[in-house]
């Protein structure tokens, strides 16, 4: 009994180990949003689904800069023009490591922002913007295994530039996942502790 409640122990302890490594220095994270849904602040605004590719690399604990890409196709709700999404720039993140604020034992909560160039056009002469895109907001990540977090960010995004409409901006709630690979150190780091 005294055993199996040490192997226990003992086994808990690395996962916690490692539910805390990907968050580290030199590790690197890499997925998408999936679906991107905007509470549209402009007239006429309805909804959209994009696909949002992420990649970033952790310079220290918890704050994490890398590059975004967006492509998105979408109607109007009332009519029938076709509005194309695009953009591509750098984004950064931060980690909140107090666990008294997470909700969940597996869960982190962070913020992200982004500035990059953007573009919204819309067929048939509707209200097209091209140029600087900037975004910000909240968002928490569960962890379902070590290295796989499942991630929801409610985010502002504005748009700034040239077209039919100057400035355009929105809400939207993002659903996706992000990848965590380890780096050298923390690979090293995992290792070492497991010898022990």
């Amino acid at each position: 009994m005294k055993k199996t409640l040490a192997v226990l122990t003992i086994l808990s302890l690395l996962c916690t180990q490692k539910i805390n490594a990907q968050l580290e220095k030199g590790n690197v994270l890499v997925g998408t949003d999936l679906a991107k849904f905007n509470l549209g602040l402009n007239k006429n605004s309805g909804y959209d689904i994009n696909l949002s590719p992420k990649a970033a690399w952790f310079i220290n604990d918890n704050i994490a800069l890398g590059g975004y890409a967006t492509l998105g196709v979408s109607k109007q709700n009332d009519a029938s023009a076709t509005v194309t999404t695009y953009g591509v720039g750098p984004m950064g993140r931060y980690y909140i490591n107090k666990p008294n604020l997470n909700l969940l034992k597996h869960g982190r909560w962070f913020g992200e922002a982004n500035v990059g160039i953007e573009g919204r056009n819309v067929s048939k002469g509707g209200g097209s913007t091209n140029g600087l895109g900037l975004g910000f907001g909240p968002g928490y990540a569960y962890f379902i295994t070590p290295n796989i977090g499942l991630e929801t960010l409610l985010k502002y995004n504005g748009l700034v530039g040239f077209g039919n409409q100057t400035y355009q901006n929105n809400l939207s709630l993002n659903f996706g996942f992000q990848i965590y690979l380890p780096g050298k150190g923390t690979v090293n780091k995992v290792k070492s502790q497991e010898g022990m």
